[in-house]
C-alpha cells in the first residue's frame, strides 16, 4: 500500500549547524521532561504499581477524570485547570515552531481547507473509534489492561462542558506535541520518516501505560497512522478534530450510558 510507504521529507530541511542542532535537542529534552514525556515516565510507574498488586489488572480500574475537590464549583475550576494545562502545552510547541521561523500553516494548522478538514477527522475517527474499542475489551477480557473509566465526575451541569472542554485539551497537546512538533524537529535533526514515526507512536503510547498493556497497544497503532497521515499531508487539524471526537464520545458518552448499560466497567 503506497499510503504506509515513508514520504519524501518534506520543509522544513535538516539543520547542519551543531550549535543549532544542540539546541534542538535541549529544547525537545526540556519540553517533553515537563509535558507528555513526564507524563509517559509516571504512566509506567502506575503501571509497574499496578502490575505489583495481588489482584488482576482486569480487577483493576483507573478514572481518567476524578473529582478534584469536595465543592462542586471548585472542582469544576479544578477540572478547567487541566484544560488550561493541556493548552498550554500546546501553545508552547507552537511558540517553540514559529520563533524558529516555522509557520503554523506549515504544519497545517490554518483554515485554508475547514471543510476537508472537518470530514477527514470524522472519517479518522471512525477509522480509528471502533477497531480501538475492539482492542480495548479484547485487552480487557485477556487480562492485559485495566478497567478504564472516562469519567467518574458527579452528575453535574457543568460535567458535559468539562469533558468536552479536556477531550479538545487533550487532542491539542499530543496531536500538536507529539505530531506536528516532535516530527518537525525530528526532520530538522535529519531523522528518517519512519525512524521518527516510531519515535512519536512509542511516546504516544508510553503515556498511556497506566491503562495496560492494550492501551499502550492501541496508542502505538493510532500513533502510526496519525503521525504517518500527517508526514504525507503536513495537515495537523484533522488530527485534532479526530482526537477530540473521539475523546468526546468516550468521556461524555460513558457519562450519559455509565448507569443505563450494566456491561459497562
Amino acid at each position: 500500500m503506497s499510503w504506509l510507504k515513508p514520504p519524501r521529507p518534506r520543509s522544513p530541511t535538516a539543520v547542519t549547524a551543531p550549535a543549532e542542532r544542540r539546541a534542538i535537542v535541549i529544547e525537545l529534552v526540556i519540553v517533553f521532561a515537563i509535558t507528555l514525556g513526564l507524563a509517559g515516565m509516571r504512566a509506567l510507574l502506575s503501571l509497574l504499581d499496578s502490575l505489583l498488586r495481588p489482584e488482576p489488572l482486569a480487577e483493576q480500574d483507573v478514572a481518567l477524570h476524578r473529582p478534584q475537590a469536595a465543592i462542586g464549583v471548585i472542582d469544576m475550576a479544578q477540572q478547567l485547570l487541566g484544560v488550561l494545562q493541556l493548552l498550554g502545552w500546546a501553545a508552547l510547541g507552537l511558540y517553540l515552531l514559529w520563533r524558529a521561523g516555522i509557520a503554523l500553516r506549515r504544519i497545517g494548522l490554518d483554515a485554508s481547507r475547514v471543510r476537508r478538514d472537518v470530514l477527514t477527522g470524522i472519517g479518522l475517527t471512525a477509522l480509528i473509534g471502533i477497531p480501538g474499542l475492539a482492542l480495548y475489551f479484547a485487552a480487557w477480557s485477556a487480562g492485559a489492561n485495566l478497567a478504564v473509566i472516562p469519567s467518574a465526575l458527579d452528575d453535574t451541569w457543568w460535567q458535559p462542558i468539562t469533558l468536552t472542554l479536556s477531550a479538545f485539551g487533550n487532542a491539542a497537546a499530543e496531536e500538536i506535541l507529539v505530531v506536528g512538533y516532535l516530527l518537525t524537529r525530528l526532520r530538522q535533526l535529519g531523522f528518517g520518516e519512519n525512524s521518527a514515526l516510531l519515535i512519536s507512536a512509542i511516546l504516544r503510547g508510553s503515556y498511556h501505560l497506566y491503562q495496560g498493556i492494550g492501551g499502550f497497544v492501541g496508542n502505538v497503532i493510532m500513533g502510526l497512522l496519525f503521525g504517518r497521515y500527517w508526514q504525507r499531508t503536513n495537515r495537523i487539524l484533522p488530527l485534532v478534530i479526530a482526537h477530540t471526537l473521539l475523546d468526546v464520545v468516550a468521556f461524555v458518552g460513558y457519562a450519559m450510558l455509565r448507569d443505563h448499560i450494566g456491561w459497562l466497567p
